[in-house]
């Protein structure tokens, strides 16, 4: 957060007398503002030189684009990307805000930019996944959201949407003293089907640690030769919410005991 300090100063001379003033305190008084967002038109000019002796002409290179030949910047790219994928803010009402600072970006243009900002970042989300997958020891939930279809729409249902699920893969070895840093790596699939963690995992090895979705359990298999490639490590959290279900029907106290707390 950015910090900026105004100074209201009465002067160096007494308004009543006319003497000279010295301090002697200050009140300070703090109020919380937002400067909004603006868009910027960033004018890059390339001289032109020709050497007086020889002809020869010189130009120095164009600064590479997120894009190229594309007039989004990086940072404009950065908002638009956080904005939708973060905020939830769909483009069409970032075509509106835009339009009231004055800059005419049509939802059609956005999409395109949203698109080739994905491709230009594959290369890093990838490198993440490689990274994250290659740890001995990850964390694995996933989680549901909702996915637009026009097909449903077509089908008679107005909402259109179906659910997704997002995928995370976690590595932190902080707490038994590790020193790498923690990274998080996310997939998308359309269903909840097992193919998906199995391919997403399928470099790993070493110990998951997940709950007990039927989706891992082929990770567990041991190969031909006997070997198991993936160790499994239960969710002692989950495992204990079926203790607490066993004492809210039957008053256990040993269940209680070691349902969640």
């Amino acid at each position: 957060m950015i910090r900026e300090r105004i100074v209201l100063d009465p002067g160096e001379s007494c308004p009543a007398c006319g003497g000279p003033l010295r301090l002697v305190g200050e009140d300070v008084a703090e109020i919380l503002e937002f400067i909004a967002a603006k868009l910027t038109v960033i004018e890059t000019t390339r001289l032109k030189k020709s050497c007086r002796h020889c002809g020869t002409m010189v130009q120095p290179e164009a600064p590479a684009r997120p894009v190229p030949r594309g007039m989004a910047g990086p940072g404009l790219l950065a908002h638009i990307l956080v904005s939708k994928f973060d905020d939830h803010l769909p483009l069409y009402r970032q075509s509106e805000i835009f339009a009231r600072q004055g800059v005419d970006i049509p939802r059609s243009t956005l999409i395109d930019w949203c698109g080739q900002a994905v491709a230009v970042l594959r290369p890093l989300a990838t490198l993440i996944r490689q990274t994250v997958t290659a740890s001995d020891h990850l964390h694995a939930d996933d989680i549901p959201i909702q996915v637009l279809d026009p097909r449903l729409r077509q089908a008679g249902k107005p909402r259109g949407v179906k659910e997704g699920r997002i995928w995370t893969y976690l590595r932190d070895p902080r707490a038994w003293g590790g020193d790498d840093p923690p990274a998080v790596a996310y997939w998308f699939s359309p269903d909840r089907k097992g193919i998906n963690p199995q391919t997403h995992l399928a470099n790993f090895s070493g110990i998951l640690q997940a709950d007990a979705y039927a989706g891992f359990k082929e990770l567990y298999k041991p190969d031909a030769t006997g070997a198991t490639r993936v160790r499994e490590a239960a969710c002692w959290a989950h495992l204990r919410r079926d203790f607490h279900d066993v004492w809210k029907g039957s008053g256990s106290t040993i269940a209680k005991e070691r349902g969640p707390r």
